[in-house]
C-alpha cells in the first residue's frame, strides 16, 4: 500500500500542467491568518508548490512544535494541495520559532534525533517538502536564539544525514535565507557548493530591507540598490543573488522572495515632499521613529515579545489591507488624493496620505513585473511569496508570473 501511495504520488506531480511546468511558484500560507484566508481562498493553480508556516524547533531535538489548531488544518492544508497537483511543504523555524535551530543540530547526537523528528512530522503529514527557515545561522535573529560559531557547518552536517535517509532523500528541501550568504566560525562567508549539493533551492527573503529600524523611509524589498546613493544601499536582490551565486549556489537553485506587504513610516508633510511641492515626493524621507503607524487588521499590536523585550506595533500592511485602508482602489492603482512616487532605481512604490502623515514603502504589480523579469533573466529557479494571503485579487502573483514562458 505504501509503495503505491508514493507510486500514485510520483505520476501526480509527473502530469501537473504544463504552464506550471518548470519554475517555482511558490508561497508560504500563514495558518493563524485562516480565519480571513480560509484554504478555500487559494488560487493553487498558480503554485507549484505551497509552504506551510510555521512548525517551531523546541529545546528538545527530537521534538517539533505545533499549535493544537495548526496539526488539524496542516492535514487540511496538505489533502488540498495534493487534490490540486501542489507539493505541500511545511516551514520549520521562522522570527519567533528558530531560538533552538543552533542546539538541535550542534551534535552528532542532537544531528540525529533532529533528523528522526523531521522525519516523524514528515511521515505523520504526508509532506513533500521541508523547509528551513532558520534566521539566522551564527547570527542573533529575534534576540534570544542560541548561537554557535559552528551553525553553518552544523547545519550542513543534519542536511547531509537527512539526506542520506530513504524518505529525505526524496523530500523537496529548502532553506529561506537572508540576503547575506551563511558566514563560517570566522564571520567569513562560507563555501555555499556543499549546501546546493542537499537542498533543492534557497529562498532569499528580500523583503525587510528598510523598515522602522532605518535611517529613512526606503524600500521593503529594492531589486537594485547599485544605483542608489552609497548611504542609501541596504541591500537588493541583484546584490543578494550576486552574493549567494559567488558563494557557491547556482542561479538555477535560487528562489527570489518577495513580499505581499509594505512598511509604515510617520512622515510629515515638510519631510515628504521635494522643495515647496505638494506632489512630488522625496525618496528616503526622514520619519518620526517614535510615533510607529499601526498597518492593517493583521498587523501587529505592541506588547512583548518570545524573548521577554517590548516590541512596538508592527507597521505592515498587507497589499489587500492598502486597498482596504484607502491607499489603493481594488485594480491596485493609487487612490485619489493619494501622493505617489515610483523609484527607478530600486523599482519600488511608495504612498503618502498627507492628512494622516503616513507613508508606506511596499510592493506592486509593476515592481512584481520587474522582479519576474529578473528572476526569468538571471536564471533563477523561481519566486517565493510572503505571504499568499496577503496578495488582493491575485495581483501581484499574477503580475509576477505573465511574462510569456515565466513557468517553461
Amino acid at each position: 500500500m505504501v509503495a503505491d501511495h508514493l507510486l500514485c504520488r510520483a505520476l501526480l506531480f509527473l502530469q501537473e500542467d504544463a504552464s506550471t511546468a518548470g519554475r517555482i511558484a511558490a508561497a508560504w500560507y500563514a495558518g493563524w491568518h485562516a480565519e480571513d484566508f480560509p484554504l478555500s481562498a487559494i488560487s493553487w493553480s498558480k503554485y507549484t508548490i505551497l509552504t506551510y508556516a510555521f512548525a517551531t524547533t523546541t529545546p528538545e531535538a527530537d521534538t517539533i512544535s505545533l499549535e493544537a489548531s495548526d496539526d488539524v488544518l496542516l492535514s487540511k492544508f496538505v489533502t488540498q494541495a495534493h487534490q490540486n497537483n501542489v507539493k505541500a511543504s511545511l516551514s520549520i523555524g521562522g522570527w519567533t520559532g528558530s531560538r533552538f535551530f543552533s542546539s538541535n543540530v550542534g551534535s552528532a547526537a542532537n544531528r540525529t534525533s533532529f533528523v528522526r523528528a523531521v522525519i516523524n512530522i514528515t511521515r505523520k503529514y504526508s509532506l513533500d517538502g521541508i523547509d528551513f527557515d532558520w534566521e539566522y545561522p551564527h547570527r542573533q535573529g529575534i534576540g534570544c536564539n542560541e548561537i554557535n560559531d559552528n551553525d553553518t557547518s552544523n547545519f550542513l552536517s543534519f542536511l547531509q544525514e537527512l539526506r542520506q535517509h530513504p524518505l529525505g532523500a526524496n523530500l523537496t528541501l529548502s532553506a529561506a535565507t537572508s540576503i547575506i550568504p551563511y558566514t563560517d566560525s570566522n564571520g567569513d562567508p562560507a563555501d555555499i557548493k556543499p549546501f546546493s549539493e542537499v537542498l533543492d533551492y534557497i529562498a532569499i527573503m528580500n523583503y525587510d530591507v528598510w523598515g522602522s529600524w532605518s535611517t529613512g523611509v526606503g524600500p521593503n524589498a529594492p531589486l537594485n540598490d547599485s544605483c542608489a546613493d552609497a548611504g542609501d544601499q541596504d541591500g537588493s536582490a541583484v546584490g543578494a543573488v550576486q552574493a549567494w551565486t559567488a558563494a557557491g549556489m547556482p542561479a538555477s537553485q535560487i528562489v527570489l522572495g518577495v513580499p505581499s506587504y509594505g512598511h509604515s513610516f510617520a512622515v510629515s508633510p515638510g519631510n515628504a515632499f521635494e522643495g515647496g511641492s505638494k506632489t512630488t515626493l522625496k525618496l528616503f524621507p526622514q520619519f518620526d521613529a517614535t510615533d510607529q503607524p499601526h498597518g492593517d487588521r493583521w498587523d501587529g499590536d505592541a506588547g512583548t515579545d518570545i524573548c521577554g523585550n517590548s516590541v512596538p506595533t508592527g507597521g505592515v500592511f498587507t497589499f489587500w489591507g492598502l486597498v482596504d485602508n484607502d491607499f489603493l482602489n481594488a485594480d491596485g492603482s493609487v487612490k485619489n488624493g493619494i501622493a505617489s512616487v515610483y523609484d527607478d532605481c530600486s523599482q519600488t512604490p511608495y504612498v503618502y496620505n498627507s492628512t494622516s502623515g503616513v507613508m508606506v514603502s511596499y510592493d506592486d504589480s509593476r515592481s512584481f513585473a520587474a522582479k519576474g523579469a529578473f528572476i526569468k533573466s538571471n536564471g533563477l529557479a523561481g519566486f517565493a511569496m510572503w505571504e499568499a494571503g496577503g496578495d488582493s485579487s491575485d495581483i501581484l502573483i499574477d503580475s509576477i508570473s505573465a511574462l510569456p514562458a515565466f513557468l517553461m
